[in-house]
């Protein structure tokens, strides 16, 4: 019996199986993604979605299905699922009798005496998927069909029914090849075994997506399929179906699909499942290594990125100092590109590049390469330091306080950055507590390295800012009468409000706070805010709270940051927590560990969503499989490690 267990009896059950997703990615941006009966219920669903380069590496669904059918005596049995309006048809999911995760995602069917199985690879590195069919029994001559639906747009639209696209598929080896329109690529699709393909170009009207029509999107589409393939399928006998972006060889097919088998790890535990999952956000390119930072809609995100790297690639410094070299790159006074993967990056967060030296300090912990660091990233390290100094960049700059300004009308410059009709939900101008804390840090960890690797000039530059911040920061932020930070400090003053942005100040290598005001901060973040499944964004007692996070984008939009839960803020928290408390945390760091546990089968499979809504239950809401959500859970993970194998009480370096 494998690691993560379903209810057999409730799979043709489809409130209970329409709700599981599958998320499968080829590590280089593209994936597979549907249902666990193979329904998609999302536009962004689909066998084949990959990045084109051409449209600036936006990812486009182009295989959207795969219909299966059985056919005994003339008889036929689609095996395949699609909503319709008012009806789901065909409805294959009946036939579904088994579902297994391990080692690779299998569906098994019986229909009659018949009893065929299906698996599904996505292969690493190459824009392909592999579907493998296996007639486990039959007792009758038996033909397998298979009808290929084909979207090609992009995942954030839908496609309709014209006279623009190209209907005309050309035969290649043991299969054909499509390319709906001009600027695509073509869509080769072959079997293992001889077959024949029976051409019925047609479009199939408006297909629904459920979840679509949940978040207020449009939800209906068309999508065309060629025609058919039909071959003859022997009992005990293997056939497999490869849908890919280059013309392959048919013949290679099996051998590939077991090479790929070969090449999956062993999943049989909570931290291997989740440790998996933090490899389908590596997407490693021609041009550098990037995160995803959430699937199904987000690209690579420059804050994301950096806030995830010590939990996802921890143990893969490697990777790690590749991610690190690429988002460097990308580098333009002082500021990181929002979005990476897009052809007209905006350069707005305060916050972003002062990430960016806390991720250096977590790559410096795992590897011990001080100097190396300096050398690769001291130059870009000072050049954001400057910037800040100098208000470089507009609505950023270092105040005679010591502390940063960061404002711009119209324009959210920390990670609270919905909008909602062009106005920010929570601005949050002026003094942001979280960008001085980070700011403080970076200034400490950059004079360090200076100051241990020579750099007289930076040093006596900047080596009185860190106490002039550290003087401004108690200053302007601390409220004695409640015992916390203020979120942020304008120009009416400070805001009161109790949000989590203020746990960055606990948490730390270099905090312009002492333990004592650390522990004040951490009572009230555990009063009003914390829950199993992460941080509010805002009190329940603030009467703009918002608990739910449902309805029109409008409305999920002003939900975002006013009391939805975060996961990535939990890992900061535990973080302070063992900082103040050492080894004797470990038992509560396990509990909030362990609590996460019931995701594996629930919403997308082995996958940690972007937030939880701010009511109890804390129901899983936003992008299904999130990155700082999964490196937030094995940055934990990896403290409780740190800390059981440490014998002292305080590991304050880390």
């Amino acid at each position: 019996m494998g690691y993560l267990n379903f209810n057999k009896n409730e799979l043709v059950n489809l409130e209970y199986s329409l709700p599981l997703e599958l998320l499968s990615t080829n590590r280089a941006g593209g994936y597979l993604s549907t249902t666990i009966v193979g329904c998609n219920t999302r536009k962004y669903h689909g066998w084949l979605v990959c990045p084109i380069e051409k449209f600036g590496g936006e990812k486009h669904v182009l295989l959207s299905s795969l219909d299966e059918t059985i056919v005994q005596h003339e008889q036929a049995f689609n095996l395949a699922i699609h909503k319709y309006p008012y009806i789901y048809e065909p409805r294959g999911h009946k036939y579904i009798v088994d579902f297994e995760f391990e080692p690779i995602p299998s569906l098994t069917y019986r229909v009659g005496g018949v009893i065929l199985k299906k698996e599904l690879i996505v292969v690493h590195g190459e824009e392909q998927i592999l579907l493998r069919y296996t007639l486990l029994d039959a007792h009758s001559p038996t033909l397998l069909r298979l009808k290929p639906m084909l979207a090609y747009r992009s995942i954030h639209k839908l496609s309709k029914a014209n006279l623009y696209a190209n209907t005309q598929s050309k035969l290649i080896s043991r299969g054909i090849s499509s390319k709906l329109y001009l600027e695509y690529p073509e869509l080769n699709m072959q079997i293992s075994k001889s077959n024949e393909f029976i051409a019925v170009p047609d479009w199939y009207y408006n297909v629904e997506y459920m979840e679509e029509k949940k978040r207020g999107y449009e939800y209906q589409e068309d999508l065309f399929s060629p025609g058919y393939f039909e071959m003859p399928v022997r009992k005990g006998e293997s056939i497999i179906f490869s849908a890919s972006l280059n013309e392959i060889n048919p013949m290679s097919l099996s051998r590939k699909f077991n090479r790929e088998m070969e090449l999956r790890p062993e999943k049989n535990s909570f931290m291997s499942r989740l440790q998996n999952t933090a490899n389908q956000f590596i997407m490693k390119r021609e041009h550098g290594t990037e995160i995803v930072a959430g699937y199904h809609w987000y690209g690579c995100r420059s804050r994301d990125t950096f806030l995830s790297l010590p939990g996802l690639l921890c143990n893969d410094t490697a990777t790690y100092r590749s991610v690190l070299d690429s988002m460097s790159a990308e580098l333009k006074n002082g500021l990181f590109p929002d979005t990476v993967d897009t052809l007209n990056p905006v350069y707005n967060a305060a916050d972003t590049p002062l990430w960016y030296f806390w991720a250096i300090q977590k790559y410096e912990s795992f590897t011990c390469e001080s100097e190396q660091i300096w050398k690769r990233y001291g130059e870009k390290m000072k050049s954001i330091l400057s910037a800040c100094r100098k208000g470089v960049n507009d609505g950023i700059l270092m105040h005679e306080n010591g502390l940063i300004w960061a404002e711009k009308h119209g324009v959210p410059k920390t990670w609270m950055n919905a909008m909602v009709d062009n106005v920010p939900v929570t601005p949050r101008y002026g003094y942001a507590v979280e960008v001085n804390a980070l700011w403080y840090n970076a200034v400490c960890y950059t004079l360090k390295l200076a100051a241990q690797y020579g750099d007289a000039a930076f040093v006596e530059e900047w080596k009185d800012i860190p106490s002039l911040i550290e003087d401004s920061f108690m200053k302007i932020f601390w409220m004695p009468e409640k015992k916390h930070l203020a979120d942020y400090v304008g120009v009416d003053g400070q805001n009161q409000r109790i949000r989590p942005n203020e746990i960055i100040a606990t948490s730390l290598q270099y905090s312009p706070v002492g333990d004592e005001v650390k522990a004040d901060i951490l009572s009230a973040i555990e009063y009003d805010l914390l829950t199993p499944k992460g941080i509010r964004t805002l009190s329940p007692k603030n009467p703009v709270y918002k608990g739910c996070y449902e309805g029109s984008a409008k409305e999920r939009d002003s939900a975002f940051h006013q009391g939805t839960v975060w996961v990535w803020l939990l890992a900061h928290y535990v973080e302070a927590k063992f900082k103040l408390h050492g080894k004797s945390f470990i038992p509560e760091a396990k509990r909030i560990m362990s609590g996460f546990e019931q995701d594996m089968t629930a919403g997308c499979i082995c996958a940690i969503p972007e937030m939880y809504t701010g009511d109890p239950p804390h129901e899983a809401c936003g992008a299904v499989s999130q990155a700082w959500s999964v490196a937030s859970v094995l940055h934990i993970a990896h403290l409780i490690d740190l800390y059981e194998k440490f014998q002292g009480r305080k590991l304050t370096q880390f």
